[in-house]
């Protein structure tokens, strides 16, 4: 007969036998994994991935997990207070460990010490740096991911990610909404409350989100677009896009524009604003956004050459006609602003005082350009950064700022040539651009398993209110029809 107090011996003999193997196996649990000793020193900086050396952050980032690019057995890594010891390559430090951490250094320096097991021998690498900023970035990222193939679309999915930690939520998704092509979500002045997305194909149309509430709209074509700073319009162009392979290894894939011209889309009164200067014939006219005061439309245009024989005469110039919030009305009038190379993509900080653009040698889509790099004009004094310390060897583009002016992302092919990553660049109070830095991951490998390219990636001041189930039922409403 098993009584009450032989099963409590029991248990109480099993407790003792769990404690007695745990204490017999902690000290070969705890040598599993090695600390330096008999350490030799490098000049060199360690290979980390991604490449996370001597650069600015801003005290709201997620944790820098990263690999070293070397067949290691161990490695330590010394971070302020933190110490890590891990067994292979792979460095992930503990997220409140780390919020703690850019709580404490907001505004200093950290020294980041990093010595790895290789082949036996213990290896210092050069420190390196993390400058924490106290200036936060804004702690939503939105972007599509799309395969960077020749496909003009396949599986796409819009998401957002918290760059605070690694939260994930899907706005748009291919098994939702039939596979069609979506392009990408925008915000009115980083504001989570207003946005928009296109969803592509027949029933299709702008998903227009106000405070959670999801409409669709019948703008025909819309590509690409921006709001007005008091969110009743948006500026849109529309386009007939042609895609064409090249014969040259070096560049795979063009797309250019057959026809493409400027609009403005009245929420309010439902009606669509348009001017023969933006809608010239002889002209294509693209990327349009709204100035923070509303005064103007940036946009880009280029006088038609016949296509694709003279794709490489394709050269868009950055100009801007004034535009009334008050009226609703377009100025007369177009000012040249650039003119030395083909520009695309005009984004202004929040705050007025830059113009960020992407520059290529030709065309309207920089993306499988490998010259292409971004640059900054001081719009008060004309003045332009090339932004050398920002820019790689491969495509740099697509890119959106925080809504404090002090940061902005944008998508990089700097790895491969092939996929897409987006990378955080911090521009001080003096306007001064700051060596950028990959988006972290939960997993130090992800980009080397992920097959997806990061594409238009968008910050914003918060999480949007909707998400994909959202999105796949308002594209059964009926359209809202501009006129």
């Amino acid at each position: 007969m098993i009584t009450r107090t032989s099963i409590k011996d029991r248990w109480l003999r099993a407790s003792v036998f769990s404690c007695l193997i745990a204490f017999t196996f902690l000290p070969f649990y705890l040598s599993c994994t090695p600390t330096p000793e008999n350490v030799q020193q490098s000049s060199e900086l360690p290979p980390v991935y991604p490449d996370f050396c001597d650069v600015t952050i801003p005290e709201n980032i997620a944790p820098l997990n990263f690999l070293l690019r070397a067949d290691c057995e161990a490695i330590e890594v010394k971070v302020g207070d933190i110490t890590i010891h891990a067994k292979g390559n792979e460095v992930v430090f503990d997220l409140d460990d780390w919020k703690t951490l850019m709580q404490k250094t907001a505004g200093q320096a950290l020294s980041v010490k990093v010595t790895a097991l290789i082949d036996g021998q213990w290896t210092a690498y050069k420190t390196f740096t993390w400058r924490v900023v106290k200036d936060r970035i804004d702690p939503y990222l939105t972007y599509r991911l799309i395969e960077p193939d020749y496909e003009i679309w396949n599986q796409v999915q819009i998401q957002q990610r918290c760059v605070e930690n690694f939260d994930v939520n899907a706005l748009g998704h291919y098994e939702q909404l039939e596979n069609r092509c979506m392009n990408c979500h925008t915000y009115a002045n980083q504001d989570p409350q207003l946005s928009m997305m296109y969803v592509r194909g027949p029933g299709g149309g702008a998903i227009l989100n106000q405070n959670g509430v999801l409409s669709k709209l019948n703008i025909p074509g819309s590509v690409y677009f921006g709001f007005s700073p008091n969110g009743r319009y948006i500026t849109y162009s529309t386009q007939r896009i042609i895609p064409a392979f090249h014969s040259l290894a070096s560049k795979r894939l063009e797309v250019y524009d057959a026809a493409s011209n400027v609009f403005v889309a009245d929420m309010q009164e439902h009606r669509i604003i348009s001017s023969p200067l933006l809608s010239d014939s002889l002209k294509f006219e693209t990327f349009p956004t709204f100035s923070p005061d509303g005064k103007y439309i940036y946009y880009c245009a280029a006088d038609s050459v016949s296509l694709p024989t003279d794709i490489k005469q394709l050269q868009y110039r950055l100009v801007r006609i004034p535009f009334d919030e008050t009226t609703g009305t377009i100025g007369n009038q177009v000012d040249t602003l650039s003119t030395t190379t083909s520009v695309c993509h005009p984004r202004i900080s929040p705050d007025g005082k830059f113009l960020l653009y992407t520059v290529a040698d030709y065309g309207t889509f920089p993306i499988w350009h490998p010259e292409a790099d971004l640059q900054m004009m001081n719009i008060e004094t004309g003045e332009i950064d090339c932004l050398s310390i920002v820019n790689s060897q491969k495509s740099d583009t697509y890119h959106s700022w925080s809504s404090n002016s002090r940061w902005f992302v944008f998508a990089s092919k700097r790895d491969d040539g092939l996929y897409g990553k987006p990378y955080f660049c911090y521009v001080d109070k003096d306007g001064k651009a700051h060596k950028p830095f990959c988006l972290p991951q939960k997993h130090p490998a992800f980009y080397d398993n992920n097959l997806k390219s990061f594409n238009a990636p968008e910050l914003g001041k918060g999480k949007v209110p909707f998400d994909v189930e959202d999105v796949a039922k308002a594209m059964k409403k009926e359209a809202l029809i501009f006129k």
